[in-house]
């Protein structure tokens, strides 16, 4: 597969990380938000426009060869701002998908779709242990971009991947990343890999390097041909140092969305998104 790829929400993190990377890959891309883009690279193509409207989405995907959509509020939230954002926008840009005839969508889901699932004091979680517990209206939002995929992959044939994302920073900062960290390297080649996977149907996979410490099976990902080339442990010993070692009889530790799961991310304490 190649060909020209609409990227939403490019000017965040994860996407500023692929519009460094993808066209490395040979994608071109089309670089989509509500802010303009700084600091363009040479060929890309940039639109400012909100993946909630649809006339604009219907514009945005016009001529492109798959869709990766990043694109919403990235945390917790009010039910209101994040329903808007990321729910009713990834029917939006699913919707134009279809109506275009794009035939892939990858996804940007979190682990927070899961964020109460326990973790395991031994083995790996598949993606299917990780069935719907989500940890806040943001995890919500997660668990219904994965079923409006799963709708848009059954009734209209797209091929939608919907990769569950850990902690996607520059290095792990913190005990817990040790085991959820997906490193910049990686999520270029995680999300390369579910653009070019022949036929992947309906897939949800944990998007995690490949890390000693993984709580999470990889084998659903490396299907799709994704290869992790980092680990968290070179962090370790500096950062073991500074917290100490996990203790899973901390919700931090013991449940999968860490601190998502504690009281201090009840919607209440969070206001709304203008």
């Amino acid at each position: 597969m190649s060909g020209t790829v609409l990227l939403t929400g490019a000017a965040g993190r994860i996407g500023t990380v692929l519009r460094g990377g993808l066209p490395e890959r040979g994608w071109a891309l089309r670089s989509l938000d509500v802010v303009p883009i700084d600091e363009p690279r040479p060929g890309e193509e940039h639109v400012v426009a909100d993946v909630t409207d649809p006339a604009a989405m219907a514009e945005a995907v016009s001529g492109t060869s798959a869709v990766v959509h990043l694109a919403g509020i990235p945390g917790e939230s009010t039910w209101a701002a994040v329903s808007h954002a990321n729910i009713a926008g990834t029917q939006c840009v699913l919707e134009a998908a279809r109506r275009a005839g794009v035939p892939r969508v990858v996804l940007a889901s979190s682990n927070h779709a899961t964020g109460f699932t326990p973790r395991p004091e031994s083995g790996l979680l598949r993606e299917d242990d990780g069935l719907a517990r989500p940890d806040t209206f943001y995890g919500v939002s997660k668990v219904a971009m994965e079923a409006l995929g799963s709708l848009y992959a059954d009734r209209y044939g797209l091929d939608v991947v919907c990769l569950r994302i850990g902690s996607a920073y520059p290095e792990p900062t913190t005990t817990r990343q040790l085991s959820t960290w997906l490193s910049p390297r990686d999520q270029v080649g995680l999300v390369d890999a579910a653009l070019r996977a022949p036929s992947p149907g309906f897939a949800v996979v944990w998007g995690v390097s490949a890390n000693t410490r993984n709580w999470w099976d990889l084998t659903a990902a490396r299907a799709l041909g994704y290869e992790p080339a980092d680990d968290a442990e070179p962090y370790a010993e500096a950062l073991i140092a500074v917290h100490g070692e996990p203790d899973l009889a901390d919700p931090v530790h013991g449940r999968v969305g860490g601190e998502y799961t504690t009281a201090d991310f009840d919607a209440e304490h969070f206001e709304e998104h203008t």
